[in-house]
């Protein structure tokens, strides 16, 4: 087909695989912590808001971040799955996404030492300068208890009707401060060298795949870059790629810097597209998909970053809570009616 033919934003709407699992085009909902419980009223509030974004087209749906246990909870009242009862308000939200034609997956996020609660844990006791809680160190038993929880969590996840999981282990939550030497200061063979601080991640990964077995996406949220000082490096983030990917990962999110980096990452002076070297740079290192984010709010720049290579797919967040209807307006050559997140970051989600 000549270039004259050609269907507007083509490569952002072409179906692509996962692992098995069919995506209608290349945009994905990222996760958005929308402060809305999976159980209870807000769970009703929190299906019919993924319904309506679900309808207006993303192929897949990544929730906001859910615990594996009480520790990693954000704030008293965060989200945890833990045991057979909390599946119930899932399957809701599972439901309300199914049945508009979207994919979804369960964001799983342990906050680490941003959890602003007394039972805050890290790899090791060195207290953010954006939180006041000092966090645990924990110990060698607590971190095969911590793995277990992740594995049990996905497992409830995939018994809820999830699709597959999001991994987070960027934006410096619990599994980014293993990786990265600025935050795991341990000696044992889960710190030091860059083996030891990669294996939390990738043991996460390895015994997830095994229980939950091959036909279910794993989906990991890699720091593309920390943006604070003494953070990974780009080679240490590309080897933590490519572990990740032997290790059973389907798929890899780019996050962006830390919540406690001084430097934007979202907000409007950040210019559109300013991160796409960084997903570029992961695309060239690993076999399996790469998702980019942030700063991508126009169809013409979601379409290029595919089209160019440089990703896989996009996850938009806060261009979605603007408009729901951002891929039905385009297959439907309404492009000029698309309401544009402005990066304002007044929304009540953050991410």
């Amino acid at each position: 087909m000549s270039s004259s033919h050609k269907t507007p934003f083509e490569a952002l709407l072409n179906p692509i695989e996962i692992n098995g699992f069919h995506l209608k085009n290349r945009l994905v909902m990222g996760s958005m912590h929308m402060r809305l419980g999976f159980s209870g009223n807000q769970v009703q509030q929190l299906a019919a808001f993924y319904r309506e974004r679900a309808k207006g087209g993303a192929a897949l749906i990544i929730t906001g971040g859910v615990s594996p246990n009480s520790s990693g909870r954000m704030e008293e009242d965060a989200s945890v799955l833990n045991s057979e009862e909390g599946k119930f308000g899932h399957q809701l939200i599972v439901n309300a996404i199914h049945n508009e034609g979207s994919l979804c997956a369960m964001q799983i996020l342990h906050a680490g030492r941003y959890a602003k609660h007394v039972d805050a844990v890290a790899p090791s006791n060195l207290k953010s300068r954006i939180n006041t809680i000092q966090p645990h160190q924990l110990t060698d038993d607590e971190i095969e208890g911590t793995i277990d929880d992740y594995v049990r969590c996905s497992l409830l996840a995939k018994e809820a009707g999830y699709d597959g999981i999001d991994i987070m282990g960027s934006e410096g939550y619990l599994i980014n401060e293993f990786v990265s030497p600025c935050t795991n200061n341990r000696k044992d063979h889960w710190g030091g060298n860059l083996e030891n601080r990669n294996r939390f991640p990738c043991e996460i990964v390895r015994r997830i795949r095994k229980s939950v077995g091959p036909n279910f996406l794993i989906l990991f949220r890699i720091s593309a870059v920390d943006l604070v000082l003494d953070g990974s490096t780009v080679d240490e983030t590309i080897k933590l790629a490519q572990d990740l990917e032997s290790s059973g990962t389907n798929a890899l999110t780019t996050g962006i810097g830390w919540h406690e980096s001084r430097i934007p990452t979202i907000a409007y002076m950040v210019p559109r597209g300013a991160w796409r070297t960084a997903a570029a740079r992961i695309k060239k290192s690993v076999s399996i998909p790469v998702i980019a984010t942030n700063r991508i709010n126009t169809p013409e720049l979601a379409d290029d970053l595919i089209r160019s290579g440089e990703a896989d797919i996009v996850a938009l967040a806060r261009p979605l809570l603007a408009e729901p209807y951002f891929i039905k307006k385009i297959q439907s050559a309404n492009r000029a009616s698309i309401t544009p997140c402005i990066a304002c970051r007044r929304c009540p989600a953050h991410s």
